[in-house]
């Protein structure tokens, strides 16, 4: 698989993220927006495309594309928040108020 087989993609009309693989859907993350405010709720790769790494792209394209649009992130998805939790760089996009609650304050 190359890099360019691999596309993260926002929905909006569905409230998510997708990742596609050679044009195939293979998983999302879905959001709910309050405002400026993106609650991350699940995040689903599908079996088949399972293993790949294609979570973390995934999210990793979401938290970009959020930061792009001034969101603040809320990470109910336990996956988006240890996506966080391990990548420092996008703490910031959790309000101060809101990182002890998801045990984002390292």
């Amino acid at each position: 698989m190359t890099e360019n087989d691999v596309q993260v993609r926002a929905n909006t009309d569905e409230s998510r993220y997708e990742i596609s693989v050679d044009g195939t859907v293979a998983g999302f993350t879905q959001y709910a927006l309050e405002g400026q405010r993106a609650d991350f709720l699940h995040t689903q790769i599908d079996d088949e495309f399972e293993g790949r790494g294609l979570a973390s792209q995934l999210i990793r394209g979401a938290l970009d594309d959020a930061r792009d649009r001034g969101w603040e992130v809320i990470p109910y998805c336990p996956f988006v928040n240890q996506f966080i939790g391990k990548h420092a760089e996008y703490r910031d996009l959790v309000p101060a108020e809101e990182r002890e609650r998801f045990g984002l304050t390292g």
